[in-house]
């Protein structure tokens, strides 16, 4: 099985877990495929008797079969903008904290490693959004699993963000910023602004306000086929565009679009897990903190 790996740095104590990854992947024969960035950080001696070989995420990318995230949800975010439209298998290993998209705990790992050595998996497909302007601002990754935003650059006083949907014109929202959040995205940024939590399947996108002037102004859900798109305005001419963790400064000449991507994220997705148990995990849903 060809399988590529990604990863962030980490420290002497993780090594031996790290190592384990790659010993297990080994042990079955799979053809390993590391990222640049991560095999920088191998270089410590318990890998120097391993063997694969590496990836530039800017070229294109070996025949892999899946794709292995270790790290946190910033590190599986990353590893979607190797795969691209590739739709290549992604599983996100978690040596992070909260892990909404990267699930699986260290002591699942070596479990989950031979149940995906087995092709013993689903998927679980997650819709990506699209953004749009002229020029580009982020090249050929102009796509989030996550979210868009849009946040004022400084200190300065809120921005005026005019929102239309499908042409038509929705509100003018005076905030500090606005979120477009995939189902996905639901548990991030646009959760602690207090957009509502979107079930994957669901088709959607919300619109979320950042600290709006109007208290009435609240989060919209949208469907997904909506065509969403803003001009902002404000005391400041720059203001800050992200697509999940990438950033750019941009001017208020530029119109920014939103659509669904035309591709998908296939998350592997083991048996006994399943999204509402992540939900219920994370949250803490049913759990009683007087006990």
């Amino acid at each position: 099985m060809k399988i590529g790996v990604h990863g962030k740095e980490f420290t002497r104590q993780s090594a031996p877990f790290i190592q384990r990854i790659f010993e297990v992947l080994t042990q079955h024969h799979a053809k390993l495929y590391v990222s640049n960035r991560f095999a920088g950080f191998l270089k410590q001696s318990a890998f120097k008797n391993l063997k694969w070989e590496t990836y530039q995420p800017s070229e294109p990318l070996p025949a892999m079969e899946l794709l292995i995230s270790i790290g946190g949800d910033g590190t599986l975010l990353e590893s979607v903008t190797h795969i691209g439209k590739t739709e290549i298998p992604v599983m996100g290993i978690n040596t992070g904290r909260l892990g909404f998209l990267a699930t699986i705990s260290r002591e699942e790992t070596e479990h989950a490693l031979e149940q995906v050595l087995k092709k013993s998996y689903t998927l679980d497909k997650r819709a990506l959004l699209r953004l749009e302007t002229d020029p580009k601002i982020f090249g050929n990754l102009n796509f989030a699993l996550n979210d868009f935003t849009v946040v004022k650059k400084d200190t300065s006083a809120m921005i005026t963000i005019h929102t239309f949907i499908d042409g038509e014109f929705l509100n003018s929202y005076w905030a500090d910023g606005i979120i477009v959040s995939t189902p996905t995205g639901s548990t991030g940024y646009s959760l602690s602004c207090g957009g509502p939590l979107i079930f994957p399947r669901s088709g959607n996108f919300v619109l979320t306000p950042v600290s709006p002037h109007n208290l009435a102004v609240r989060p919209i859900i949208l469907s997904d086929t909506s065509e969403i798109s803003f001009q902002v305005d404000g005391r400041s001419k720059k203001f800050l565009v992200t697509l999940d963790s990438r950033i750019a400064t941009v001017d208020n000449t530029v119109k920014l679009t939103i659509k669904r991507a035309d591709f998908i994220v296939n998350l592997v997705q083991l048996e006994g897990h399943h999204y509402f148990k992540t939900l219920r995990q994370k949250l803490n849903w049913g759990l009683d903190v007087r006990n």
